[in-house]
């Protein structure tokens, strides 16, 4: 009897940008293979672009938790058990974790808040942001740490804006959303994470139910009050955005930023050029190149499926690795090298389907005004320390790096 590879998502200490070698070596396999997680079960591992695309865009594949998720590691098993027996709380399940009907009725009530339109309204404001954080950066000492001073307080201070979340909490909520996301994270850490954020966005609500504003949570607020929202629901999706808001994005920034120093050439082609289109194109090659969900998107098939030639049966479990059909070469030609004139605009960074990311929009925005922003006010920034002792996100679902240390 063949035993089945496991499940690796370490990757290179060598390469810390590039996907896990055990993931590639899955890739060089087929687009469709199987792999043995931590407890011995084992799932669908999804490398291929193509088959990539199909999963996610299957209706017959679930992403509720309940009906049999992969379950990564012990503590994230022992979260999901503890999230089913408490999906009523305010921290709970989000619209994420649930299938059409109910996501689409809910993912509805914010769609218009990303809408490229508004997105780009936001634009002017977001490059004053901007300008300010590398104002205090070139005021402050060398070297300095680019997460600390702009890559998280960009995302944060606009996520903040647009919900209607004072930004003098910014410690709180960006403190317990790294518990949440950090895979080494007890149950009862997690749950006191989430309990915590639930309760604090749950007092907001309440705050803009006597006081509504312009804002994302009051927008929320008048569909309590019509009577097609509860607060609980309106508190967790008020969660769910803040959260996403800030910690993707800022993991994007500094990793691009990391990327970009270490190839001069391409970083000249951000820095040099003015042609907005560029920009929106160099964006989507970082994006591809630089995927930073770490390990999978985990979906369960509801019933028999077929891709690539195979049958996936009802109820077994499936990771879309995103990251590494990124790197498909049937795609992406030379997919290892970074290539900011490259059409990247067919990545599956945002995932596929009906679950794809619903603030797409704002981070292109947010990403084409950090980059260049920083490449053309600070033209000779440089890494301040080597890649070896940067602190990447190895214990994360988020990918990313603690510090990014720079100097100019």
């Amino acid at each position: 009897m063949t035993t089945l590879p496991e499940y690796d998502i370490a990757r290179s200490a060598a390469c810390p940008l590039d996907p896990a070698p055990a993931m590639r070596a899955r890739q060089e396999e087929g687009p469709l293979t199987r792999v043995r997680l931590w407890d011995g079960t084992t799932v669908w591992l999804v490398t291929g672009h193509a088959e990539h695309r199909a999963v996610l865009g299957n209706r017959s594949v679930s992403v509720e938790p309940a009906r049999g998720l992969p379950r990564l590691s012990p503590a994230e098993a022992a979260a999901m058990e503890s999230m089913a027996a408490r999906k009523e709380d305010a921290g709970g399940t989000s619209f994420i974790l649930m299938d059409d009907p109910e996501h689409g009725r809910l993912r509805r009530m914010v769609t218009s808040a990303f809408t490229v339109r508004r997105v780009e309204a936001m634009r002017p404001a977001t490059q004053r942001i901007a300008d300010r954080l590398i104002d205090d950066l070139l005021a402050g000492p060398r070297p300095a740490d680019l997460v600390e001073a702009f890559a998280l307080p960009l995302p944060s201070l606009v996520i903040s804006n647009l919900l209607g979340v004072p930004y003098d909490d910014h410690e709180f909520f960006q403190a317990n959303s790294r518990t949440i996301i950090n895979r080494d994270s007890s149950p009862q850490e997690r749950e006191q994470a989430q309990r915590a954020l639930g309760g604090y966005l749950d007092r907001l609500i309440g705050d803009k139910l006597d006081e509504p504003g312009d804002d994302l949570l009051s927008g929320l607020v008048e569909r309590v009050r019509a009577g097609e929202l509860s607060r609980v629901e309106a508190a967790r999706m008020g969660v769910l955005m803040l959260f996403a808001g800030h910690e993707t994005t800022a993991n994007m920034i500094t990793l691009g930023t990391l990327a970009l120093l270490q190839h001069p050439d391409q970083a000249a082609l951000l820095r040099d050029g003015d042609d907005p289109k560029a920009v929106a194109a160099a964006v989507e090659e970082l994006l591809r190149y630089l995927t930073i969900t770490h390990g999978g998107l985990r979906r369960v098939a509801l019933e028999d499926i077929e891709i690539a030639g195979r049958t996936i049966r009802a109820g077994e479990g499936i990771l879309a690795v995103n990251e590494v059909a990124n790197r498909d070469p049937a795609v992406f030609p030379d997919p290892d090298r970074l290539d900011l004139r490259r059409n990247a605009r067919l990545h599956v960074t945002f995932g596929y389907g009906v679950h794809q990311c619903l603030g797409q929009p704002l981070a292109r925005m947010e990403l084409q005004v950090a980059y260049t922003a920083l490449l053309r006010r600070v033209p000779d920034l440089a890494l301040a320390a080597g890649v070896e002792r940067i602190p990447f996100k190895h214990d994360g679902f988020v990918y990313g790096a603690y510090e990014l240390p720079v100097t100019w």
